[in-house]
């Protein structure tokens, strides 16, 4: 399944509706922190995993 710019748009306009525009910024930047997060558990895992071989 694909979604188009049509699709694409009609949710950003929702999510928009839904949050508002002044919690958007706020949203926004939790998504990065809690990514960035995950990424940098990824690499320790990875990191303490080849410790052990």
């Amino acid at each position: 399944m694909r979604l188009g710019p049509v699709e694409i748009i009609l949710i950003l306009l929702v999510i928009l509706l839904l949050f508002g525009a002044k919690k958007l910024p706020e949203l926004a930047r939790g998504l990065g922190q809690s990514a960035k997060e995950f990424k940098k558990g990824l690499s320790e895992g990875e990191e303490k995993k080849e410790e052990k071989a």
